[in-house]
């Protein structure tokens, strides 16, 4: 192992990393730093540090493989393929899609999904011994590979993995090389050397016969740099000119040069080797010595590199750079015609492939149809296999080389539409202007409008996306292609207003779709549903189960074809059937590996299960979602579930949880200027925070400005309303609550469920007049029953007990409110137990005393629980790994830590206990 200079702590965070694999904790590091700051020379001391003791899988990312789908995570995980068997079958079948295993795959490459795969894998390699992977250079993955890296890294836990990933921020955001995305991953940034350390380091790197000044300009210039310390003497003895104008370039200039001066010294034929080996990405030797015969350059001119230092070569036929500035160095050097040459030559050595069609075009000088068709056909297969934003750059590179004006603008659109799935949203505007510019088509127009919404949307411009997709689908194109505008275009009209939404499902429902189309029916069964919640006509609403059944007979498949359904249904009340649809849908997705779709799902059926009163059942729906989302960048559902949650902690009474969980909400909108996507329900968890401790105006306040705002129509905003009308009466103004009443008794009119009529009559009961309140109550009870609904129903109970009291009645009072704690004592309602306590002392009987150790499963966490209650059913650890997308060791240390919490010793006690 090498000496590393300075970096003692360093040393320490990795060897603790170590430390904690080899005891079967997974850890994961991300080192940051300027190039050649010593971030290689960490990982190799890593390396070193776990010897024999772990199996070690290394890659480097490389800058012109960025656009290749896979390329890296294949080049990482290539010698753990054999395991590939042991993954769950959509896991397997997705890896095998990406790394384009399988001529006969049926489906295609899944981005999150072979993520999911990467951890399973890694977890497979880690059985035997602890594993540890290193990236370098990891800011030059290819997305594809990055994505699935990262969401593994999110989900190692128990597999005694180690993660080490190295990078640099470079480059312009949206492209290869932009600022590293890690959010949440642990992160150690190296920093120069301090002079001490760095006196040291140039001291064995150039002797101690270095003159003073010369060593006082290196320390200098180098600013504690490790590699500008080894390289920068090297390239003074070689060259005095080497660095040019000390101090005016800057560091990683000065370095290039230096690496400069080192080929330069190199015979010809070696430097063009090395030109060819710089241009091709693997390092493969197979492929280098043919394409630099091409240049007069043969294996034996590969020696003097070699003894210079400069390469390596492995076992296995490949050449490795000293450093990839080197490679850099060498690429930047060459003039234009040159490196034209060598990747003319790459792509002649190569096979054909999806490689050897890019080296080719980036020799091309000149349109050429032929090679611009095979870069399309490239693009396909990118798209096949996740990977948008390769199939975007194809596209594009297609687009140049095409000779005929349409066909080079039907490339552009279609770049366009694969960056904005790659999220990359000014490569995408960039493109659709490009595009626009040169047709006069109206389809191809609308399309393009559709690309610069969907930028606007992810930015927070609602109403323009909005109005572009509006238009856009009333341009003189087909109705199917009009249907999914207007079905993107209700998802943004839903942020801006009652009315746009009103209107777009008015387009909707007018749109001439044949009956055989899958969109049909959605974009009927959508109106029907929401255009009565907004009090305007509409026809009857089909079950949602039936809707789905008629979609998946027209060739609706997946369930992202119909999660729609489940949110929409909840518009108007029924939240019966969204538990029923989510629920299969939930189950279709995991078995088909569509995680994609999973938090939006997931959402639908906490809420759901929430307004159910199944309390413990929507935290654990919503915190599974909740790390699916992170996993997987769904910055909408992080913001949605996080205050979902801090709704849930709310009614628990749990202050602190809610406003940690609301202010994540609030703050969870990236890429947007406007409100977060959670904003509604986060406004409605604190004012139940509120309400529940008895701080009736901030609830209020609240309260009135959601259900009277521009989200008035959104199912949290609606089912708010019973409790604004009782912040509002307590607070003497009853009147605050009048028109948001007015409301929601149409909505429930219009909804016709016996849970909603029961809150309606709650609410006109605490609104008076007073006489005919316990008709209310009375009625809202009856009401209740049967509803399966038991913290409405205890909290109608509540008002009613309070009500009994307040006009004297304390016998009749005191079965109401007793009913009412009991309920609230199961949910775990503290604040409302509280109270219902508080009233029931009141009625001059003695309240039941807060009980001090409910059931052993409230101790254990969401994820602990739902292990738990797979387990209870018979699934083997491999099953419910494969069912939550977790690392089978994962799920049986959740299991190890839930048994002494459930006071019991193996899986064999656990059905009796649930």
């Amino acid at each position: 192992m090498g000496t590393l200079y300075g970096r003692e702590r360093e040393q320490t965070a990795v060897d603790g990393l170590l430390d904690g694999a080899r005891g079967g904790r997974s850890g994961v590091l991300v080192l940051r730093g300027e190039p050649g700051i010593g971030k290689t020379a960490l990982l190799d001391h890593a390396v070193a540090a776990a010897g024999d003791a772990f199996r070690v899988i290394r890659a480097t990312g490389v800058e012109c493989e960025a656009e290749l789908p896979f390329a890296g995570l294949s080049l990482l995980l290539a010698a753990g393929l054999d395991r590939l068997p042991a993954l769950p079958g959509p896991q397997r079948r997705s890896l095998e899609a990406a790394f384009g295993l399988s001529e006969t795959a049926t489906v295609p490459a899944d981005r999150l999904l072979t993520g999911l795969a990467t951890l399973g894998l890694l977890a497979e390699l880690s059985s035997e011994q602890p594993l540890l992977c290193v990236v370098d250079d990891a800011q030059w993955l290819d997305r594809a590979s990055l994505d699935a890296l990262l969401l593994a890294a999110r989900r190692l836990q128990a597999e005694g993995v180690v993660l080490l990933l190295a990078a640099r921020d470079v480059g312009p955001p949206g492209g290869p090389g932009e600022a590293f995305p890690v959010a949440g991953l642990p992160e150690l940034r190296l920093s120069g050397l301090d002079e001490p350390d760095a006196a040291r380091l140039l001291a064995s790197r150039a002797g101690p016969e270095l003159p003073g000044e010369v060593r006082r300009r290196l320390l200098a210039e180098a600013a504690g740099n490790p590699l500008a310390l080894t390289e920068l003497p090297i390239a003074l003895c070689e060259s005095a000119t080497a660095t040019g104008t000390p101090g005016v370039l800057p560091l990683t200039s000065r370095l290039q040069i230096a690496f400069h001066g080192q080929v330069t010294g190199l015979p010809p034929a070696t430097q063009n080797l090395l030109l060819v080996a710089a241009a091709e990405e693997n390092g493969d030797l197979d492929v280098i010595l043919p394409a630099a015969a091409v240049l007069g350059a043969t294996a034996e001119h590969l020696a003097p590199a070699e003894e210079s230092g400069l390469v390596t070569t492995t076992a296995d036929r490949r050449l490795a750079f000293r450093h990839p500035l080197l490679r850099a160095a060498i690429l930047q050097r060459a003039p234009l015609q040159q490196r034209l040459t060598v990747h003319r030559a790459i792509g002649e050595a190569l096979e054909d492939g999806d490689r050897r069609t890019w080296h080719l075009a980036l020799a091309a000088t000149a349109p050429d149809a032929d090679l611009a068709d095979a870069l399309e056909r490239t693009a396909v297969r990118a798209e096949a296999r996740g990977g948008h934003g390769g199939a975007a750059a194809a596209y594009e590179r297609a687009a140049r080389l095409t000779p005929d004006r349409d066909g080079a603008t039907r490339r552009l659109v279609l770049a366009a539409e694969a960056a904005t799935e790659e999220g990359k949203l000014a490569q995408a505007e960039a493109l659709a202007d490009r595009a626009g510019a040169r047709t006069d088509n109206p389809f191809a127009h609308a399309l393009l409008d559709q690309v610069r919404a969907t930028a606007h949307f992810w930015r927070g411009s609602y109403p323009t996306a909005y109005r572009l997709l509006l238009d856009a689908a009333g341009t003189d194109i087909e109705a199917p292609h009009a249907a999914r505008m207007l079905l993107q275009a209700f998802h943004t009209a839903w942020y801006v207003g009652e009315e746009p939404v009103a209107v777009v499902l008015d387009r909707l429902a007018r749109l001439p779709l044949a009956e055989g189309d899958p969109l049909t029916p959605l974009a009927r069964h959508l109106p029907a549903a929401v255009l009565p919640a907004l009090g305007h006509p509409a026809p009857p609403l089909p079950a949602a189960r039936d809707t789905a059944a008629v979609a998946r007979r027209a060739g609706a498949e997946t369930p992202s074809d119909l999660v729609q359904l489940c949110g929409v249904t909840l518009v108007l009340g029924r939240d019966a059937e969204t538990i029923e649809l989510a629920g299969e849908l939930i189950a279709e997705a995991r078995a088909k590996g569509t995680i994609g779709v999973l938090p939006t799902l997931q959402f639908f059926l906490a809420e759901a299960e929430l307004f159910h009163g199944r309390h413990r059942d929507a935290e654990v729906t919503a915190t599974e979602a909740l790390a699916l989302a992170r996993d997987t960048g769904q910055h909408q559902w992080v913001s949605q579930l996080s205050a979902l949650l801090g709704f849930l902690a709310a009614l628990g009474g749990a202050a602190e949880e809610c406003a940690a969980r609301t202010a994540t909400a609030l703050t969870t909108a990236p890429r947007s200027a406007a409100p977060a996507p959670g904003e509604p329900w986060a406004q409605w968890a604190l004012a139940v925070l509120d309400l529940g401790q008895g701080r009736a105006a901030g609830a209020a306040d609240r309260l009135r400005a959601l259900t009277t705002g521009r989200y008035r129509h959104h199912v949290s905003a609606t089912r708010a309303v019973p409790d604004l009308v009782e912040a509002a009466v307590r607070l003497g103004t009853p009147e605050r609550a009048a028109e948001p009443y007015e409301r929601f008794a149409r909505w429930a009119g219009a909804a016709a469920q016996p849970w909603a009529e029961a809150l309606r009559l709650r609410c006109q009961a605490l609104l008076g007049p007073d006489e005919l309140a316990e008709a209310a109550y009375r009625a809202a009870l009856r009401l209740h029953d049967g509803t399966h609904r038991p913290f409405e129903q205890a909290r109608t109970a509540l008002l009613y007990g309070e009500w009994l009291r307040r006009e004297r009645r304390r016998t009749d009072a005191r079965p109401y409110l007793r009913a009412a704690l009991e309920t609230f004592e199961r949910l775990a309602a503290r604040p409302w137990a509280d109270r219902a306590r508080t009233e029931l002392t009141a009625t001059g009987t003695t309240a039941p005393t807060p009980p001090t150790d409910g059931s052993p499963l409230t101790t254990l966490t969401p994820q602990e629980l739902q292990i738990v209650r797979l387990a209870a059913q018979g699934l083997t650890n491999r099953d419910i790994a494969a069912q939550l997308f977790l690392s089978p060791r994962t799920v049986g240390h959740h299991l190890y830590k839930a048994y002494p919490k459930l006071g019991i010793t193996s899986r064999a006690d656990l059905p009796a206990l649930l």
